[in-house]
This record gives structure tokens, sequence and C-alpha cells, in this order.
């Protein structure tokens, strides 16, 4: 068991890293693009502009390992439950939404390998989404709905998570360090619940209005959606800069998180 606990911590760590380099990515093309100097990315725009680096298919193969470490370690968070969640109502939601950030996780890992050529799990031409097909059956107005309250949900989890400091629960650090860490992860957290609300409202104006919405609308169409607004590029810069103190919270989860196995 030891020795698998080991491995076990080191994917969760591999993975928090991979996040956060993704998020690293997606933020400062966020700041380029309220500056006028790049478009604004999507997990999937990130990794394409690694791949146009030097040593791209690399730096990919890399992120590959890393997003297939993380999208293990939310199956065995959602399965095992290590951090104690428990099965009452909030306990099986959170799980529930561990084992969707595994499976997205997981769906971002094949594009990326669909990059170097080796699935084409990534493209959009093998069918449609689960939520398209949902609405081929129920409606596009009540999936948008659905999918706004979800959004919504999860965006106010951030927000609780960020306002009440549980993030700290898991971070084993010395103090010195949980001082510059607490600005960090509260305003990455919150930058991050605020990208989840602007898909809610998007969601929403979409289920009010026709329900013909097309694809269900994604990072890059929320960063869009708040350029557009009334001082939209002050708004992006500022969401671009919390999105990569998001980015340095999963670096500082992928050092100091508590993984908690042997209590799983």
């Amino acid at each position: 068991m030891r020795k698998g606990a080991r491995w076990i911590k080191h994917l969760a760590r591999t993975g928090y890293f991979a996040r956060g380099l993704v998020y690293t990515i997606i933020g400062l093309f966020a700041v380029l693009a309220a500056i006028g100097a790049a478009e604004s990315k999507d997990t999937k725009g990130a990794l394409q502009t690694l791949l146009e680096q030097p040593f791209g298919s690399v730096l990919i193969a890399i992120l590959i390992i890393g997003l297939i470490s993380y999208g293990v370690w939310r199956v065995f968070q959602s399965v095992m439950d290590p951090d104690d969640h428990g099965t009452g109502a909030k306990g099986l939601a959170v799980r529930a939404g561990l084992f969707s950030s595994a499976v997205t996780y997981g769906l971002l890992a094949l594009y990326a390998l669909s990059l170097v050529g080796i699935s084409n799990g990534g493209g959009r031409g093998g069918g449609a989404s689960p939520a398209e097909m949902l609405a081929a059956f129920v409606g596009s107005r009540p999936v948008s709905l659905g999918l706004a309250a979800i959004f919504l949900g999860v965006a106010i989890a951030h927000w609780v998570k960020a306002y009440k400091r549980k993030y700290a629960d898991h971070l084993k650090a010395s103090e010195t360090v949980m001082e510059w860490l607490h600005p960090i992860s509260i305003t990455g957290l919150t930058a991050r619940g605020c990208v989840f609300a602007t898909l809610a409202v998007m969601l929403v104006l979409r289920g009010l209005s026709s329900g013909e919405g097309g694809e269900t609308p994604g990072l890059k169409d929320a960063l869009e959606y708040i350029q557009d607004l009334p001082f939209g590029a002050f708004l992006l810069a500022a969401l671009g800069i919390g999105v990569v103190l998001f980015a340095v919270y999963s670096f500082a989860e992928a050092i100091w998180r508590e993984i908690n196995i042997e209590d799983a």
C-alpha cells in the first residue's frame, strides 16, 4: 500500500502542476488579448500554443502525462473519497464534480494526443457533445438552463472556498508561505468562479431566448463575452491576472497539498 500510495501522490502532484501550466497560458493570453496583442485562449488553445513552441511536441507529451495523472487523481478522489466528503447530499455532489473534472481533463488529454497525431479524440467531427445529444431529446432551453444552474453552483462553490479559506484545510505549508499564498488563492479561486458565473449568464440568456445556441459555450467564449462588456478590456485583464493566480494556486497544490491516500 505504501508503494501504491506514493505513486498516487506523484500522479496527483503532477496533475496539479499540469493544470497550473494550462491556466498560466490561458491567463497570460487573456491579459494580452485585453491589451490587443493576442486573442484569448481556451484550454485547447493553450495546448495548441504549447505545440507551436520549440520542442512543442515534447512539451505536449509531458503535459499529456500531467493531464492523465490529474484525471486519475480526480477519479480516485471521487471514488475513494480521501478528503472525507462523505455520502451526504453535499458530499455526493462534490464527488460527482470531481468525477466530472476527471472526464474533462481526460478529454483534454485526448485532444492533446490528437495534436501529436496519436488520437483523433479531440476533434468535433466524431459526433455531438453530451449536452447537444441531451438537447436533441429534451430541447435546448431546458439543457441551457440546467447547465447554467450547474455552472452557477460551481461558481458559488469557488467563491465560498475562497471566502472561507477552505483551500487551506488541504495545504501543509509554513505560516510564512501561507501569508502570501492566502491572497493568491483567494483571488485565483474568485477569478475562476467568475468565469463559471459568466458561463452561467450566457446559458441563461440562451435559454430565455430562442434556445438555439449551437455548441455549449466554453472558457474562450466566456473571456470574449467579458471583453465585449463596457470596460471589457479592463475586466478581461483583471480576470486574466486572476486566472494566472489560480495557476499559481495550482502549483502550490502540486507542492504543498496534503494527499490523504492512507485514509481512503
